[in-house]
């Protein structure tokens, strides 16, 4: 999976991530599913993440196993050190300054080879560099939201919320006199104020908007990237989204803000680590996944989990690249692991800034109940039936994986867009609850509600529910048939055709 397929001929689709882990699985997903019906996928990313990726046993079993799919180099300039990403700042660096001449070098030389009949690009919206290339290079190209709709509906509706005068030109909302006068509740009524969700999640504007993170400069340049990302996008006519329809009852899924009219968004979530076609049927748990990681998963704790009771095991992660929770956070979380006296899989970067706050001599006192691991297989954890529940910071990926394979979940957003994930979890879907703060006697007890008596039943039958109308129901039929009518879109030839399905020429 290292090379590009030689002699590429008929459809042909070219797919930029966003460098992150988060951003990559999905893409890879989408390509394969692309594939499935026809068209050569190729996925370019930064060398940095190519070398790390590019190793790994699993993306050589995805070649072998005939996936049509290409994962190709990018020169990106960047050098990171030893086993760390690199930082928000040097990737930006990268996709404005090194690596828009390489892409569309790569996509010139197969316009002039005339190596596809029919190109397209598919370009994380997030990696919004690659908008303005594919245009120069006169290739049509679509988005790609590998999140939920819903936090799309909220970025996209930036134009609008500074136009009504309801945030200022830096992102942050305007507190008016009304809101002064009940200003213990004023954070929740700006965000009811600002119509974006629905009221029932009950996010404040620090949750809801994925801008207002870190001191007042580390916001502001956050709304600049976002502001960047809308003018750009404007000129994309339509956006696939890996979310299922329905993901919020009361809401139109198809009529998000966008200060551009007439973009056309297509659900064709959840994509699967196998294909979009991949599950007949009943709902079914996931096989352990062949997706190319950024890291080396230990599989040990595969091994490990066949030893324990069926629905026993809480497992532990928050993802791939978050900011470590303090020491302080770690040392409360592991007591309060420690305290419920069930076994449990944590996943724990083997990096001081991640361990330092274990308790002395942690990993010999729960040694035999407990199983730390620096990365594990997360497709294969989340199907393995010995998990009985998924204590996780609500990345969208983890999020959709728990649902795919029917598993519980204890919700500790820590940043982004984790908060609406979260809220959508516990508030709208009732398939999780809230960890309330990270002290080992909420840990513990939390843990006790989702595991055992009506709680956790009424969240197993929630959860079994919810993976039934994504996994094969109406959702599962809305994916499927967004994703052929995009493929549709590719294959007819000329302006007029693609004009029908209302895709991405104007």
């Amino acid at each position: 999976m290292g090379a590009e397929p030689a002699g590429l001929v008929g459809l042909a689709a070219v797919l930029v991530p966003f460098p992150a882990q988060g951003h990559v699985t999905p893409m890879l997903q989408l390509a394969r599913a692309l594939s499935a019906r026809g068209v050569a996928a190729t996925v370019a990313v930064p060398d940095f993440v190519h070398r790390r990726m590019g190793g790994q046993q699993a993306c050589n079993a995805d070649a072998d196993a005939g996936t049509g799919v290409a994962l190709v180099s990018i020169p990106s300039g960047v050098v990171p050190a030893d086993d760390d990403a690199p930082s928000f700042a040097s990737i930006v660096r990268a996709m404005e300054h090194h690596m828009p001449a390489h892409l569309e070098q790569m996509l010139l030389t197969r316009a002039r080879a005339g190596r596809a009949a029919g190109l397209v690009v598919v370009i994380d919206v997030l990696a919004s560099w690659a908008i303005p290339v594919a245009t120069r290079c006169g290739v049509p190209a679509v988005g790609f939201w590998p999140a939920m709709l819903a936090t799309f509906r909220v970025v996209s509706a930036i134009p609008e919320l500074l136009s009504k005068g309801l945030i200022s030109d830096s992102g942050i909302p305007i507190l008016t006199e009304k809101f002064k006068e009940d200003e213990a509740n004023a954070d929740l009524q700006i965000a009811n104020n600002l119509q974006i969700l629905p009221e029932a999640l009950q996010l404040g504007t620090k949750e809801m908007l994925p801008w207002l993170v870190g001191c007042a400069a580390t916001q502001e340049a956050r709304f600049a990237f976002w502001l960047q990302i809308l003018q750009r996008a404007k000129s994309l006519r339509c956006i696939l989204v890996n979310s299922f329809h329905g993901e919020a009852p009361g809401l139109q899924d198809s009529k998000p803000h966008h200060a551009s009219q007439g973009m056309q968004i297509l659900q064709i979530g959840p994509l699967l680590s196998d294909g979009l076609d991949s599950l007949k049927g009943h709902p079914q748990k996931l096989p352990a996944t062949k997706n190319p990681s950024m890291w080396q998963a230990d599989g040990s704790c595969m091994d490990w989990l066949d030893q324990q009771r069926p629905g026993s095991v809480i497992y532990v992660s928050f993802g791939t690249w978050v900011a470590p929770i303090g020491r302080d956070e770690i040392n409360e979380l592991a007591l309060g692991l420690q305290a419920t006296g069930r076994p449990f899989l944590w996943v724990l970067k083997n990096d001081p800034s991640w361990r330092a706050g274990l308790p002395a001599g942690y990993l010999e006192t729960v040694v035999g109940r407990g199983k730390i691991v620096a990365w594990a297989p997360q497709g294969g954890v989340l199907g393995h039936e010995a998990v009985g529940c998924y204590l996780t910071h609500c990345g969208w990926n983890s999020t959709l994986e728990a649902i795919q394979n029917g598993v519980r979940l204890l919700c500790y957003p820590v940043s982004g867009d984790q908060f609406i994930n979260s809220a959508f979890v516990v508030k709208m879907w009732e398939i999780g609850i809230r960890l309330p703060s990270n002290g080992q006697g909420d840990v513990r007890d939390c843990i006790e509600r989702i595991m055992e008596g009506e709680d956790g039943k009424r969240l197993r039958g929630k959860v079994n529910g919810l993976r039934e109308r994504v996994m094969v129901g109406e959702a599962r039929s809305v994916a499927k048939r967004n994703l052929d009518a995009f493929v549709r879109g590719i294959k007819r030839d000329g302006v007029s055709a693609s004009r029908d399905l209302g895709l991405w020429y104007p």
